[in-house]
């Protein structure tokens, strides 16, 4: 009888606990006094018909009830592009949706847009609409807003069957090997990108042998991931890009980069593959272009001993690579005004052997992103098989001249040679800046003896670039920097105009930038 009792009263006690605190679950409806994370949603900028990233808008109730909005909807109902989840659910029209008293909920925002759906657009179309909370007086409204762009899509073919991808046949030893690259050949009247529209690339577009791929200035290339371009044997890069008068606009610049617009992968390294300069291609040029935010901005292979440069870069900038800015391997690049900063392993490296030239170029590494193993500048003269056995091959030539060679590691550059009497390894540099500081004496021989004219010569090393902002990417030096009047005037009058088009006749400094005052 006891235990009953204690029972009875126990549920008693529940029963009036449950119902004192129920009132706290009363509902009023929503009076327009919601209030928001932001006032209007940018998607920022996407190609057409292809999905944005996933945006959020915060809903917060600050008053001391409980309220029911009675209905979230767009705008433009169901015909709207935007697609909506609120609170975990899935749609464009939602009602009586509940929110505690100094509560708040998640609404993501996701949009996929036909540009084609608008008529006449000049290749940039502005779509709006607005999340809509309530009705009638009440109703309160979050404007979106994006920006879509035209574009030009290649990507290689799907059999709508088995739903495999295409990918590339390419000269393996001379053997014609099918690999695992996603990608196909561009037809002949693909093989010039204009800049009327930007282009688009899934997987990797290949130069087909005996054809040369032109791009013309002010063009502007997006890659997706693991994507970029091929240039096959017998085949040739022409990049035509020129001097841009609005440095900001760089409208004449050719840029490559990834396919993601919004503003934070605007710097994220190792969004897309590689421009591969494929064994037995031939006489690439680059001028006034811009390579950011690949896994190796270009990869040259091959051809060291041709008559003219496998590669010839000039007025290039190459940015956030997630490896190497530019890695040759037993090839011959030539540069001229080359800026290459940020790279996870080295800013430039010439392995294998081969022919490297540069002038009044500024090859930099203040990479963050992870612990790096590798110079700013690496020269090696030999490969590691399979076996672990060593190939070598002559490095021929590598001269850096009116060069700075600097990063945020020391020392900045690396001579990694294997010697063989059978195999030549010779370098010079001459009038450069140089970060070199071997205090555990880890690096010795006559390949480091700094006195030797014929190896080194004018260098200052250990001094202040004084770059403006080397963490952004912005390598101009300023009036104190060591590099200042530092350039031999020979080689300045083989490269008579700055990066930035500015004369350097008269007083050369090192690298590709003469200095400025900063502001």
């Amino acid at each position: 009888m006891f235990k009953k009792l204690v029972y009875l009263i126990g549920l008693i006690c529940f029963l009036m606990f449950w119902s004192s605190c129920r009132k706290d679950f009363n509902f009023t409806n929503s009076s327009g006094q919601l209030t928001f994370s932001k006032d209007t949603v940018y998607l920022d900028t996407v190609f057409t018909n292809i999905g944005s990233s996933t945006y959020n808008l915060k809903v917060y109730n600050r008053s001391s009830v409980n309220i029911i909005i009675p209905s979230i909807t767009l705008a433009n109902g169901t015909t709207s592009n935007y697609r909506l989840n609120v609170d975990g659910m899935a749609g464009q029209d939602f009602e009586n949706v509940e929110l505690l008293a100094r509560d708040s909920l998640y609404i993501f925002i996701e949009t996929t847009i036909d540009i084609n759906n608008y008529g006449s657009t000049n290749g940039n179309f502005l779509y709006t609409d607005a999340i809509q909370f309530g009705s009638g007086n009440t109703v309160q409204s979050v404007p979106l807003v994006t920006l879509v762009k035209d574009a030009i899509f290649i990507y290689p073919n799907r059999d709508n069957t088995t739903k495999v991808v295409e990918t590339l046949t390419l000269n393996v030893d001379g053997q014609p090997t099918e690999t695992d690259l996603q990608g196909r050949e561009l037809m002949p009247e693909e093989l010039r990108f204009t800049n009327e529209k930007p282009y688009v690339i899934y997987g990797f577009a290949a130069v087909p042998s005996g054809e040369t791929l032109i791009i013309d200035a002010g063009a502007r290339l997006h890659f997706h991931a693991n994507s970029g371009i091929i240039v096959k044997e017998g085949a040739s890069l022409q990049v035509n890009g020129d001097y841009s008068s609005d440095q900001e606009l760089l409208e004449n610049e050719v840029i490559f980069e990834g396919d993601r617009l919004e503003p934070e992968y605007a710097e994220v390294p190792g969004q897309w593959g590689t421009i591969w300069l494929y064994d037995g291609s031939i006489e690439n040029h680059i001028n006034y272009a811009t390579i950011k935010n690949a896994s190796i901005g270009i990869l040259s292979d091959g051809n060291p001993n041709d008559p003219n440069p496998k590669l010839t870069l000039s007025n290039t900038q190459i940015y956030n690579s997630s490896s190497f800015g530019v890695l040759g391997r037993n090839t011959a690049i030539s540069g001229e005004n080359v800026v290459i900063n940020k790279a996870g392993l080295s800013a430039f490296a010439g392995t294998l052997g081969g022919k490297y030239n540069f002038t009044h170029s500024t090859l930099a590494n203040y990479w963050t992103g992870s612990f790096r193993q590798f110079p700013a500048l690496l020269l090696n003269n030999f490969v590691l098989d399979e076996d672990n056995n060593a190939i070598l091959a002559d490095l021929t030539e590598a001269n850096f001249n009116n060069c700075i060679i600097y990063g945020n590691d020391n020392p900045e550059f690396i001579l990694d040679e294997i010697e063989d009497p059978a195999v030549s390894f010779n370098f010079k540099f001459d009038h450069c800046l140089i970060r070199f500081n071997d205090s555990n004496n880890n690096y010795t021989g006559p390949n480091y003896d700094f006195n030797d004219n014929a190896h080194y010569e004018a260098i200052v090393f250990n001094e202040d670039p004084a770059f403006k902002d080397p963490q952004n990417n912005q390598l101009i030096i300023g009036e104190n920097s060591a590099a200042v009047n530092l350039g031999f005037l020979d080689f300045a009058l083989q490269v008579p105009t700055d990066l930035l088009n500015v004369d350097r006749t008269t007083a050369p400094d090192a690298g590709a930038y003469q200095h400025i005052t900063f502001e």
